[in-house]
């Protein structure tokens, strides 16, 4: 059970209604995490626009933005991020061996040269927080600078989305499938 409130639309600040509102206007489902920002207007209207512009394709194509925020959620032992993004994942191009491999990724033969450049750097921005200058290096072979700010950006961000989740004990919607490798 979530250590918080979970604010639901009728009971929001109007700057939370108008949000959550305009996710109903497009079919998106107010996921608990959501609900949970509510608790904080400002913050919780910031925290939604940051996610979504993270979500904007540009720079880094779906398929490794959701390779990050998967490895992010694995390595964060966040259920609900890794539910919430494994369809996400599979929907923009990763497979379902890909997924289910994550976490032993280093393992595994799933992943292009590519994926385990990404990889390997949300592993150091996750738990290292710095990056060795071996894996800057090879994950530039692959970006520019402005795909390398958003890269760690999203690994950023959905950092702190898995510890909110966590340290909240935000639980997974009714309407969720649990997928957990």
């Amino acid at each position: 059970m979530a250590r918080v409130k979970l604010v639901e639309k009728e009971q929001a600040d109007p700057i939370i209604k108008e949000i959550f509102q305009i996710l109903e206007d497009l079919k998106i489902p107010l996921s608990n995490i959501f609900k949970v920002v509510g608790n904080c207007p400002g913050i919780g209207r910031n925290f939604i626009e940051l996610g979504n512009s993270l979500l904007n394709p540009e720079y880094i194509e779906p398929k490794l933005r959701e390779l990050v925020i998967l490895r992010v959620g694995n390595l964060l032992q966040s259920d609900y991020e890794f539910t919430h993004h494994a369809r996400i994942g599979i929907k923009v191009g990763l497979t379902r061996e890909q997924v289910k491999d994550l976490a032993v990724w280093k393992s595994s033969d799933k992943f292009s040269e590519l994926e385990r450049a990404v990889l390997q750097y949300t592993d150091e921005v996750t738990v290292n927080v710095r990056v060795s200058d071996s894996t800057f290096a090879d994950l530039k072979r692959f970006f520019d600078d402005p795909a390398i700010v958003k890269l760690t950006a999203i690994a950023g961000y959905y950092g702190m989305v898995s510890r909110m989740l966590e340290a909240l004990q935000i639980e997974l919607e009714p309407w969720a499938k649990p997928f957990i490798p």
